[in-house]
């Protein structure tokens, strides 16, 4: 929606700027949490990130990024990744120690040629990962080091890469090196860095062209590295990384939603992603979503809305942090699961259809089934938090809604903003801006897809709404003196239909869900802080009754808890939605995951109740999908059956 006495600009036609991205992320540490992603954060700092070196030997002190005789791969470079952030948004000193000595060991390692990282393994792929670690390193620091370091690595790539191109890992995921190379042409302005990103970009696969076009249609047998969802996850920027180049950025957003379009039509799950166990799984609810999978397509979400700069890449983010990214982990981030379902009614050691992947990917722990979630998913909360504003031209735009606070400029000019609210578990959230500076510049409220009763206030007078360009409205004021801006997101219940008529329920960017409750159950003598399975406290197969009337639906709100995405129990949790269900009698378990929803209506099913659906990262056991009992439509709209 615009406001209709001020003009919009930084509509997704715009062509990149010369150094890059037309809306640029803000430094590193800049951007804080607040209320309860504070607490959030300050959870996987103490737990799972914080006490990762002394509990896995593969980021300790033997690791070979550190120039020991261990790990010397991806691992190193994946925890880095999320540490040197979350260090930087928390101004956490222990953190910070921690990350020292690994940034001061890779600065240290290069070679006289540029090359530089463990000795024992020569692979592009994970030296990607490594340059993402300096550019926040230097973003947050302003280390000079960074830059020439750079320089000398990339003049070895552009003389290396003819002779030993991207291959595996590093061909799947050539964009992220791009990003890189990008930072520093940002900086320099050197032309030959742009001869780099050609080449780059001629050796990565070309994503879009495989996902719009020749996606495969069901669960993967074989491996394929256009069919791994993590590589999927990271090569869904690559086109917004080319508009970099090209300046074509509506073409490649176009592609990109073609892309994503196909990957809900033959993958996409109820939660609203597509499935990765650890490859491409198909549509039902059984199939899994690999945590890598998850936080890689959280940064490839903030690369998106830096190049594309639409209301639709803050909505991804949001849902993705809001859900799957939570559900991943146990709710005080003491471990995590491989693989997350959207029905998941049971987390234990046991035969699933995965399409690849061991019998305990569902548990939560240190390291079930592999070890590179483990070391990846550090990124996901911290790059969360890093990526909620973006600047541009003429002011600072909102990608994400959260409680945080932002401290930057605008010119010569400090701005302090503060984001206080309890969304997504609420409807309004209050922005203060705080500056001397009495020349307006514009700041740009994201306008969620869902929300189309949102009203806005500044200073306490109503705003009014207009047409949105791109889901951003824009407003431009003198900010030293024109009061709170008050944005509230009325939330009501959505249905999504799904296959044999079943249905999937959204409240906001929160997807709803039914808990039968959770008894978690530790294994003995696990590694790490601990592990777990979680068993159901009651019965799970559960209909939903008269779904023509969802937006009527009652919601009821609590506190936040302070693990702010748990359960005080099956029936309670920061924001409740009241639907009418009954239970599903012939629903049943096949294995130890539940069957495929019943086709609906459905026939045979118990007395109507209260069926109470809490937040999808709020529930380790949830049913998403739902079959549905009577019509779609009203439930006064029945159609009569024929031959009456």
């Amino acid at each position: 929606m615009t406001i209709t006495d001020t003009p919009t600009t930084g509509t997704v036609a715009d062509a990149p700027t010369p150094g890059g991205r037309p809306h640029r992320p803000l430094s590193l540490g800049s951007i804080g949490p607040r209320g309860w992603l504070l607490a959030q954060l300050r959870l996987q700092a103490d737990n799972i990130t914080g006490q990762l070196e002394a509990l896995w030997p593969d980021v300790g002190p033997d690791s070979g990024w550190r120039g020991g005789p261990g790990e010397n791969w991806e691992r190193g470079p994946y925890y880095l990744d999320g540490l040197v952030p979350l260090a930087h948004v928390l101004h956490d000193q222990r953190l910070l120690d921690l990350a020292t000595p690994w940034i001061e060991w890779i600065l240290g390692s290069q070679r006289e040629d540029g090359f530089f990282g463990p000795s024992g393994n020569d692979d592009w792929w994970p030296r990607m990962v490594a340059l993402k670690v300096l550019t926040q390193h230097a973003d947050a620091t302003g280390d000079e080091r960074v830059a020439p370091f750079l320089e000398r690595y990339f003049r070895h790539q552009l003389d290396a890469l003819p002779g030993r191109p991207l291959t595996s890992w590093g061909r799947a995921r050539g964009a992220d090196n791009a990003l890189s190379v990008w930072w520093l042409y940002e900086r320099t302005g050197d032309a030959w860095l742009l001869e780099l990103v050609d080449l780059l970009a001629a050796q990565t696969i070309r994503w879009d062209d495989y996902l719009a076009n020749d996606l495969i249609t069901g669960p993967a047998r074989t491996f394929s590295h256009r069919t791994h969802g993590p590589n999927v996850a990271m090569g869904l920027k690559t086109g917004a990384v080319d508009a970099l180049r090209d300046h074509d950025v509506d073409g490649h957003a176009r592609r990109t939603e073609s892309s994503f379009g196909n990957l809900d039509r033959w993958h996409g799950q109820a939660n609203g992603w597509f499935s990765g166990d650890e490859w491409l799984g198909g549509r039902e609810a059984t199939a899994g979503i690999e945590t890598c999978q998850v936080v890689e397509m959280m940064f490839t979400a903030s690369v998106h809305a830096q190049v594309y700069g639409r209301a639709v890449d803050g909505d991804r983010l949001e849902n993705l942090a809001y859900n799957l990214l939570p559900a991943s982990s146990d709710p005080e981030m003491r471990g995590h699961q491989y693989h997350q379902q959207a029905n998941q009614v049971e987390v234990s050691v046991a035969r699933r259809e995965w399409s690849f992947s061991s019998d305990d990917a569902g548990i939560f722990g240190l390291e079930p089934h592999f070890g590179c979630c483990t070391a990846n998913l550090h990124q996901g909360w911290p790059k969360f938090v890093s990526h909620l504003w973006l600047r541009d031209g003429d002011g600072l735009r909102v990608v994400a809604y959260a409680p945080s606070e932002v401290s930057t400029s605008v010119g010569d000019d400090p701005v302090a903003i503060t984001v206080d609210t309890e969304y997504p578990f609420d409807e309004t959230v209050t922005i203060r801006v705080t500056t001397e500076r009495t020349e307006p510049f514009a700041l740009r409220l994201r306008m969620p897809t869902w929300a189309t009763e949102a009203t806005l206030t500044v200073g306490g007078a109503a705003v009014a709404l207009d047409t949105a360009v791109d889901g951003y409205v824009t407003l431009s004021r003198d900010w030293s003196s024109a009061g709170d801006v008050v944005l509230v997101l009325p939330m009501r219940a959505r249905v999504v239909r799904r296959e044999r008529q079943a249905a999937a329920v959204r409240l906001g960017p929160l997807t709803m869900v039914y808990s039968p409750g959770e008894r978690w159950v530790s294994h003995d003598g696990a590694p790490g802080i601990g592990e777990w399975e979680v068993h159901p406290r009651g019965s799970w197969n559960w209909a939903l009754d008269r779904v023509g009337s969802a937006a009527s639906w009652r919601v009821t709100r609590g506190a936040v808890p302070t693990a702010p995405w748990s359960l005080r129990d099956r029936r309670s949790a920061a924001v409740v939605l009241h639907a009418p269900g009954a239970r599903a009698t012939e629903w049943r378990m096949a294995g130890a995951q539940a069957d495929v929803p019943p086709a609906s209506p459905v026939l045979d099913h118990g007395p109507d109740d209260d069926l109470r659906l809490v937040p999808y990262g709020s529930a380790r056991l949830r049913v998403t999908e739902f079959p549905v009992i009577g019509n779609w439509r009203d439930v006064d709209d029945v159609d009569e059956p024929a031959g009456r």
